[in-house]
Formats: C-alpha cells, sequence, structure tokens
C-alpha cells in the first residue's frame, strides 16, 4: 500500500460519511414515523399509549429508578443520539469547517436566523396562551429528512449545498440543545447537578492523565447521565456534554507513514505480535472521536431515532381532533413557523454575512440554491418532536396539536423546497466569478501551445489533446474529474490530457492554496498524485489537510511560494486570453469544447476528432 493511498484512506470521514448515513436512515425513519401514526390510528390504537406507558424500573440498593417506555426512549436512547451529535459538533470545531471563521460565518447566522424567527412566528400566535411554552418546537430542522429530500432532488442540489447545510445544523443543534437546557429545565437538584460536574471533571482528568481504559470511561459517563437525571437537567445533554470531550485529532502524517512500515514489515514476515501492533497503529492515525462516529452513528440513525419517531410520532388524526388543530394557534404557530420562519430566517442570515463581508458561502451555491436549501430546512421533526414532550409533558392535546403542526409545516417545507429547487435552480454547470461569462468571446486568441512545462498525462505525440482549466475546490471540476479518468483509459495512447490551474479565488477561498500544493508536489515529480488527491478529497483543503496530504508524500509545503503562484497566475492569464472565464473549461485540440461534462458526449467529440486527424468525416 501506498503512502498516497494510505494518506486518503485517513483522511477523516466526517462528511462524506455522515452525508452517507443520515440519507441511508431517512427512509427507516420514514417507515417509523407511517408505522407510529398507522398504529396510533388502528383499531387498536389505544394500545400506542398503553405501550408507551409501561413502566420498567431499577433497584440498586434501596435506591429505585422507575420509567416508562416512552422515557426510556427519550431519556435514555436518545442520549447516545445527542452523544453522537457531540461528537460531530467537537470534530467540526476542532478540525473540521467550523474551525474556519469565514466558513463557519454564513451558516452559523444562518442558523440563528432560522431559530429567531419561527420562535417569533409560533410566540405571534400563542403569546398569552396555554400554548405559549412551546415556542422552542420549530426552531430546529431534521437533519436526516432535510439530507434526504436533498438526495432525492439530486444533482439540483450540489455537493456545497450539503456542505452548508450540514454545517447550519450542527450550530442548529447546538442552539435547540443551548434552549432545551436553559428554557425546559422545570426543577434543579445542585447535589445531583454537582455530582454530574465531579464526575465530568473526573473526566477530564482521566484525559489530562492520558488514562486510556475505555469501561472507565463507560462506567463514568453512566454516572454523568445518572446524575443530570435525578438533577433536573435533561438528561440527554449528558450526550453531548460527553461526546464534546472525545478526544479527536487531524491524521498525522507520522502516524500514517508509520503504519505503512508496519504493514510492509506484516508483509514480509507476518506473525501475531506484529499483526496486533500493526491493527493498533493504524487504528491510532484516526482519533477516537471519528471511530465512534463511524461505529456509533449507523445505529442512531437506522434504530434509535426510528424507534424514537415510532414512540412520539403517533397521533390521532380523527375528524375531532383534526378540527381543534385547524384552528389551534398551537398547530398554526409551529406549521408557519416551519415552513416560512425557517426559509426567511434563513434567507436573511444567508444575506446579512454576504452583504457585510464576514464570510463565503462553501462552493459556487448560486440563490436560487440557497434559496431551496433554506426551504427545505423547514422539516423539523427529531428535536421538534422532543421538545414538544417537553413543553407539554402534561397537556396531551396541546401535544396533538404540536405534533399535527409538526407533520403538517414538514411536509409543506418539503414541497415548497421542491419547487423552489425546480423554478429557481441556476443550471449553469460551470462555475463563473461574477464579473466574468463562462464562454469564449469573440476576439479570443488561440489556446497556449502544450510544452514540456505543462502537466500532461498521456504522450506527447498523441493524436487529441485534452486541455482542461480546472479549479481544485469547483464542484464541476471534481464531478468531471473520474470521468477524464474513463477517457483516458478508453483511449489509452490515443489521447493526452493537459491541467492548467484556473482558481476561482472569489468563490473557492482554498483554491488557490490547493494549486499551490500540487505545484510544490510537480517539483518532486508527484503532481498527479497530489491532483488526484485533492479532487478526492474536495471538502477537506484546509491548510492543516493540505499539509497533511503533502506530509504523506514527503512534498515540503509553501517553499517556493511566488515561483509556484507565478505558475498559476501564467496558466490564468493564457485562459484569459483564450476566452476562459469558468471552470472547467475544456478545449479538445485547441477548440472549445461546448457539450455536456458526460463520458458519453465527451467520448463522442474525441472520436470526431479522431476521424478528423485521420481524414475520415463520416
Amino acid at each position: 500500500m501506498s503512502e498516497i493511498s494510505i494518506a486518503a484512506r485517513a483522511v477523516p470521514p466526517g462528511l462524506r460519511s455522515f452525508l452517507r448515513t443520515e440519507v441511508g436512515g431517512t427512509s427507516v425513519l420514514l417507515a417509523a414515523t407511517l408505522a407510529g401514526l398507522l398504529w396510533a390510528n388502528s383499531p387498536f390504537g389505544d394500545t400506542y399509549e398503553t405501550f408507551w406507558h409501561t413502566e420498567l424500573a431499577a433497584r440498586i440498593g434501596g435506591h429505585t429508578v422507575a420509567l416508562d417506555l416512552r422515557h426510556v426512549v427519550n431519556d435514555g436512547l436518545m442520549a447516545l443520539f445527542f452523544f453522537v451529535i457531540g461528537l460531530e459538533i467537537s470534530r467540526e470545531v476542532r478540525i473540521g469547517q467550523l474551525r474556519d471563521r469565514r466558513m463557519i460565518a454564513v451558516p452559523a447566522v444562518a442558523a440563528l436566523g432560522g431559530m429567531a424567527v419561527p420562535a417569533l412566528i409560533y410566540t405571534a400566535f400563542n403569546a398569552g396562551g396555554p400554548g405559549a411554552g412551546g415556542w422552542g418546537i420549530p426552531l430546529a430542522s431534521d437533519t436526516a429528512f432535510v439530507l434526504g429530500l436533498l438526495a432525492v432532488i439530486g444533482t439540483r442540489c450540489p455537493e456545497p449545498l450539503r456542505a452548508f447545510l450540514l454545517t447550519l445544523a450542527v450550530v442548529d443543534d447546538i442552539g435547540a440543545i443551548l434552549v432545551v437546557a436553559v428554557f425546559y429545565t422545570e426543577s434543579l437538584s445542585i447535589t445531583a447537578l454537582a455530582v454530574a460536574v465531579l464526575l465530568t471533571g473526573l473526566i477530564v482528568a482521566a484525559r489530562w492523565l492520558r488514562f486510556w481504559r475505555a469501561p472507565a470511561y463507560l462506567l463514568l459517563g453512566f454516572g454523568v447521565w445518572a446524575a443530570m437525571l435525578e438533577s433536573g437537567v435533561h438528561p440527554t445533554l449528558a450526550g453531548i456534554l460527553l461526546g464534546a470531550l472525545v478526544v479527536v485529532y487531524a491524521p498525522s502524517g507520522h502516524k500514517m507513514l508509520r503504519a505503512n512500515e508496519l504493514l510492509r514489515e506484516l508483509a514480509r514476515d507476518p506473525s501475531p505480535e506484529l499483526a496486533i501492533e500493526a491493527s493498533r497503529t493504524v487504528q491510532r492515525t484516526v482519533s477516537v472521536n471519528e471511530r465512534l462516529q463511524l461505529l456509533l452513528h449507523p445505529w442512531t440513525s437506522y434504530v434509535i431515532v426510528p424507534i424514537f419517531a415510532l414512540a412520539n410520532a403517533g397521533v390521532r388524526l380523527d375528524g375531532d381532533t383534526l378540527r381543534a388543530a385547524a384552528t389551534s394557534p398551537v398547530t398554526i404557530g409551529v406549521a408557519v413557523g416551519l415552513l416560512a420562519g425557517k426559509f426567511v430566517g434563513i434567507a436573511l442570515g444567508t444575506w446579512l454575512p454576504l452583504r457585510f463581508n464576514w464570510g463565503v458561502l462553501p462552493g459556487n451555491l448560486v440563490w436560487g440554491q440557497a434559496l431551496g436549501g433554506a426551504a427545505v430546512s423547514g422539516i423539523g421533526f427529531t428535536v421538534s418532536l422532543f421538545v414538544t414532550d417537553l413543553a407539554f409533558a402534561d397537556d396531551p392535546a396541546l401535544q396533538s396539536q404540536a405534533k399535527i403542526g409538526i407533520l403538517a409545516g414538514s411536509l409543506l417545507a418539503a414541497g415548497f423546497g421542491w419547487l423552489v429547487f425546480r423554478m429557481a435552480w441556476d443550471r449553469g454547470a460551470v462555475c463563473a466569478p461574477p464579473s466574468r461569462e463562462a464562454q469564449i468571446p469573440v476576439e479570443a486568441e488561440p489556446l497556449p501551445p502544450v510544452t514540456d512545462a505543462d502537466h500532461v498525462r498521456g504522450p506527447m505525440d498523441a493524436p487529441v489533446t485534452l486541455v482542461e482549466y480546472g479549479d481544485y475546490e469547483c464542484p464541476y471540476c471534481g464531478r468531471a474529474h473520474p470521468v477524464l479518468e474513463e477517457l483516458r483509459e478508453r483511449f489509452g495512447d490515443r489521447l493526452r490530457v493537459v491541467f492548467r490551474h484556473f482558481p476561482l479565488s472569489e468563490l473557492h477561498p482554498r483554491a488557490m492554496a490547493a494549486a499551490l500544493t500540487a505545484e510544490s508536489a510537480a517539483d518532486h515529480g508527484r503532481f498527479w498524485d497530489m491532483h488526484d488527491t485533492l479532487f478526492r478529497n474536495q471538502l477537506a483543503l484546509s491548510d492543516a489537510d493540505l499539509n497533511s496530504y503533502a506530509e504523506s508524500m514527503g512534498v515540503p509545503l509553501w517553499s517556493d511560494v511566488e515561483r509556484h503562484r507565478h505558475r498559476v497566475m501564467s496558466d490564468m492569464e493564457g485562459g484569459e486570453r483564450s476566452g476562459v472565464g469558468g471552470t472547467p473549461t475544456f478545449f479538445i485540440n485547441g477548440e472549445l469544447y461546448e457539450g455536456r461534462h458526460d463520458a458519453p458526449s465527451m467520448s463522442a467529440a474525441i472520436d470526431a476528432a479522431l476521424r478528423e486527424q485521420t481524414g475520415d468525416r463520416h
């Protein structure tokens, strides 16, 4: 196994694995929701509440803890769900997107707007009424349902929008958790809370002393949860706290190289002792935080959250209930808060930081896509149901009205989001800065000829030359990258591929740094290794990420920045003179290619160029 393959695999899986699991769990969550509704409205509907109120009790000495099944799910199992959220928040803050102020500014302000406006709308409908305490219900989006709908929308939703909404969801979750902790704690036991703080301090001390024994952490963690349960603070907050304390670090080039050495040694002279050491060393290249996410996230997405939905989504939908909900300020406040409040709040919260240059959007998002994301963020479910249970614990009628509002608002938000994507989506498949048009002007100069200074794959005497002007952070370039690999495999020695830099720094703040990294690798004969790695990891292009890739290849970064920058700017200037205005832009044998960026379309253009070279016009 080469160093570069280890580096690629050791990149934190955070975003991509999170997206895959969330989207995959959506169908299970939807099925559990429907099952809960069908059960509650079936001829056996009375058994729904009876079952979930079945009491479980545990006795330790003279102390008894008794919870019904619904509270076991809401207070116990959901603590694990919030533990995973704590892990994700901790990772994003320390080594992920939330550590970059300009990258977090826009989704953070958008998330705050998406919480404040729904709460105000709900309060406007319910101020002074019996449902006034439910203002926290429409605050949070349901990440699983939002990402699931975006998967259905498909190519209309680019990868940067998913990254933006995931970052927004993390901030959204933090806000919702703080609301639960501050506003939905009815009574407080100072003694139990002090015990929780003491046990948390022991966990911090064990980390500081580098005491790594999982059973001890499990015992202390259970103690924190139990103390929180007794304190009156909702015990699921213990999950967030414990998740935030789990060790997280970026992949270390030293650890990856050490793992590589052990694997090679194991291949030469296998032994049980070496196999154990190699296994442990490979594990340690990735932090405990990320390993726990990989282990627990499927359980929370596919098991715990669906069970929570089954236990809480069952609401009677008979004539009397629906008539009461139709005029209930609780139902209307929740539905309007999710549908209009989320959309207006997130749209306004996105516009403000962009207007005042506080931050940037990831990738090349256009307003049609951003507004579509704001609309689908009105799908509220898991946390909304969670807050409903806390806000109206003693009023089943208000609980039912709120749940109907959640279902209605979420369905309307999903439909509204689909409509926005369909009507307002910018169909362009090229990243272009606002001041340029992604087209060839009439007076464009000929394409600069390919020289030995270019980055070339394929024989210099190949009959067809395909030149790409690309940007390592451009999502469309990333989408075209595997297409070019397929073309190279199909045409072999008949095709050479040339890559020239065209970083759009106005849109992609990490593109220039990535281009300079590729040029540093070129000085050591590793340009194409770095090129492929950067496109495989487009969402991980921070300075730490680039340093990690360079270390894994033995490439010193930033050693000759001015020369590398001059090379990149030379590519850009030549492209601009030839009319390049966006990425990716392709030329085939010096002629602008204006077709689709898929394998069949580009193959047809290359076949035509080959026939042109052989004189066969048919």
